[in-house]
């Protein structure tokens, strides 16, 4: 399982990058495994707050619809709408073209208490 060394993981399966003043998310390969073939995406308008925790995302594959959860709180500052039209991004590139959205965060320190790689990884074992 593709765990990148410069990404904060959640228990439910999603990624965090941090940049200069936002964070990226998306889901990680495993949780792609898992919900298999992505058919649809629903992503937030930019403007909107998110609540670490909370839905922000939907994700729909052939088997379900799932809620993706926002690794920390703060605004919507970017979409990714190429997942909206082409879902399968998420399949193919997670860490790359896959990722969903990016948050300006209400408190950068949110992100530092996110899962370290080694222990994504001891996760998911």
């Amino acid at each position: 399982m593709n765990v990148p060394e410069n990404l904060r993981y959640t228990k439910s399966h999603e990624w965090a990058q941090k940049d200069e003043k936002n964070i990226v998310i998306g889901i990680t390969d495993h949780a792609q495994h898992e919900i298999t073939d992505v058919v649809h995406v629903e992503l937030p308008q930019k403007g909107k707050k998110v609540e670490q925790g909370k839905p922000c995302v939907v994700v729909e594959s052939v088997k379900s619809a799932f809620d993706i959860y926002a690794p920390v709180s703060g605004t919507v500052v970017a979409v990714n709408s190429d997942v909206e039209s082409s879902p399968e991004l998420v399949n193919q590139s997670p860490y790359d073209k896959g990722h969903f959205i990016a948050i300006e965060p209400s408190d950068p320190a949110d992100y530092d208490k996110l899962l370290s790689p080694e222990e994504y990884k001891n996760l998911i074992k």
